[in-house]
């Protein structure tokens, strides 16, 4: 292997590694501490016949080998250490935001008074700040409004009574009559609950209101890359803007 070789297969591991550690992970754990049962059209890994419980267990192997891949490649590397560091804060914040959005559920009924933007910027810094806000937003609004072709647990933020971007939104317009209906239905199981939350959601103009989100943040996106100067080239950035735009339609 030359020194070009090396060098791009040490650019590649440490963006796999970080999807790894914090989505694959993060995405069984999810689903245990949230008891979900389907994750991409097929059940969640600890409900998978023959896993069970064993799931923890292989928790700890995922994590554990992400830090002997970046041992194998990176430990003669002047900054291993920092990168090192980088993964366990990742980990630490992420693990920092999970608790806060479990805390905003008493009992395991969701504490609406604690539904603020304030509380839902602190989730989304923590638990997703290392990918983007953006991202956070839209897939609150594509488990709300997406198909289960799309996103296999639809609804399930709503059952799960999950302070989402849409929740904290419909909150802030609500007057004292249409918080009955949050009262009432936001935390419940089953797809009653689901639909009268949706429809509450359609009379508030949230889609309306998330698709001009969405479309402000892709004129910022844009203006920023129009401004790079050097490096990467800018059609790179918009091919990979314009496949998460309107992603959830």
């Amino acid at each position: 292997m030359n020194y070009s070789d090396s060098i791009c297969i040490k650019v590649v591991i440490v963006p796999l590694l970080f999807n790894l550690r914090l989505r694959s992970f993060a995405l069984i754990a999810d689903d245990i501490m949230d008891n979900s049962e389907i994750r991409r059209n097929a059940p969640c890994w600890y409900r998978t016949e023959g896993v069970g419980n064993n799931a923890m267990l292989d928790l700890v192997v995922l994590e554990n080998s992400v830090y002997s891949v970046l041992k194998k490649y990176f430990s003669d590397h002047h900054s291993y250490v920092q990168i090192v560091e980088l993964f366990h804060d990742a980990s630490t914040k992420s693990a920092m935001g999970k608790s806060l959005e479990g805390m905003l559920r008493k009992s395991g009924s969701p504490d609406l008074n604690q539904f603020t933007m304030k509380n839902y910027d602190l989730i989304v810094k923590y638990r997703s700040g290392f990918f983007s806000f953006q991202l956070p937003v839209g897939k609150d609004f594509l488990n709300c409004f997406g198909t289960s072709g799309v996103d296999d647990k639809v609804g399930s933020d709503i059952n799960e009574g999950k302070c989402s971007w849409l929740a904290v939104v419909a909150l802030q317009r609500a007057n004292d009559e249409q918080r009955q209906i949050m009262e009432q239905y936001y935390g419940k199981p089953g797809e009653k609950a689901v639909e009268k939350i949706r429809d509450f959601y359609t009379e508030l103009g949230l889609p309306a209101t998330f698709a001009g989100y969405e479309e402000e943040n892709y004129k910022i996106i844009t203006t920023h890359i129009q401004q790079i100067s050097k490096g990467l080239p800018h059609e790179l950035f918009f091919g990979l803007l314009n496949k998460m735009y309107q992603y959830n339609r």
